[in-house]
């Protein structure tokens, strides 16, 4: 029998997969008091509302939809890298600075920096093939 475990790149996963929900949060932040009547968060009809958003708000939406657009490469190149028996230890250390990318990513879209984000979109795509790649052989 093979006695297998949570790798650091399965953790990395997991908090990947929760990134695109810390967007929707920072979207609404603020807004859940506030009566709809006032532009307050709309549970009614949430798309709607985060659609109608402008600046921050907004941005922190695309956020969300862009990293829910990242997690199956992400997800696959992970599960493809331990399948092909990769050093765990790149596998590790790449999928953490894949998540660490994510959320500098993310900092910078809501904060409106549109050049360093687009670095930081382009570096968890490269980061995302190196994961694939590694228990290339």
């Amino acid at each position: 029998m093979i006695a297998t475990h949570f790798t650091v790149a399965y953790w990395c996963v997991l908090i990947a997969s929760m990134l695109p929900y810390l967007c929707a949060g920072i979207a609404k932040w603020g807004t859940f008091r506030v009566p709809r009547s006032q532009g307050g968060y709309d549970n009614h009809n949430p798309r709607a509302w985060l659609a109608g958003q402008s600046d921050w708000r907004a941005r922190a939406n695309a956020a969300q939809s862009n990293s829910f657009e990242g997690l199956p490469f992400f997800i696959g190149a992970v599960v493809i890298a331990h399948q092909l028996g990769a050093s765990q230890a790149m596998t590790d250390i790449l999928a953490f600075a894949y998540v660490f990318i994510r959320i500098v990513y993310i900092m910078t879209y809501v904060a409106d920096a549109a050049t360093v984000r687009s670095v930081m979109w382009a570096l968890g795509i490269a980061v995302n093939a190196g994961i694939l790649f590694v228990g290339f052989r």
